[in-house]
């Protein structure tokens, strides 16, 4: 079994941040999956989290079950739910899928990687510390540096870039990527992790 995990944070007013990307493509993908007549999150209080429940069932092999979930404890609070939800569900660590923006990579850039440090990111370092090890897989999706600027104007603090929208110039990479993410994670569900990264991983 899978968790899958898209990080951001509830509420409209979020909804469209650069922050919130995780959400965006695992809700896109849901929404694309074949076999759920319906695909909706519910919320389910004890992993404070919306969740959803899917099987995959590949071309080749066995089919698999997957527990995706949206956490609702806001980014810096992302590993309450993510160990609740794995400790339920008895899923390790390397079965669990974490798709977060990263700001260290161009808007449009994707790297697919097991472990390794948090980078800064506030979710991956709250999951880090509620596993008790860095050992799960991340989809790093790229949202630009903060050095580049917002609607002409230069952005100094790294929070008012990751919890702004993306600006009228970048949504066209921004749903490109969007759907770029959802492609890695079927790919990465059909065929393999190693598969989805030489396919997708930039440079």
């Amino acid at each position: 079994m899978k968790l899958i995990v898209g990080l951001g944070n509830p509420g409209l007013k979020h909804e469209k941040t650069r922050h919130n990307l995780g959400f965006m493509i695992i809700d896109a993908f849901l929404k694309d999956f074949p076999s759920v007549p319906s695909p909706t999150f519910s919320t389910e209080k004890k992993f404070q989290s919306e969740v959803a429940e899917i099987t995959w069932q590949p071309k080749k092999g066995k089919a698999e079950k997957a527990i995706l979930i949206k956490p609702l404890t806001y980014m810096n609070g992302s590993g309450l739910a993510v160990s609740s939800t794995a400790k339920f569900y008895k899923i390790n660590a390397n079965n669990i899928w974490i798709i977060h923006d990263e700001v260290d990579l161009p808007l449009g850039g994707m790297k697919i990687r097991l472990g390794g440090a948090s980078a800064g990111h506030k979710g991956v370092q709250s999951i880090i510390e509620h596993l008790g090890t860095d050992k799960f897989w991340r989809f790093r999706i790229g949202i630009g540096t903060q050095r580049e600027k917002v609607h002409g104007k230069k952005v100094k603090a790294i929070d008012d870039f990751v919890l702004g929208e993306f600006s009228e110039a970048e949504r066209g990479k921004a749903r490109e990527i969007i759907k770029r993410g959802k492609k890695a994670i079927e790919d990465a569900l059909e065929e393999s992790l190693e598969k989805a990264m030489n396919r997708f991983n930039t440079k």
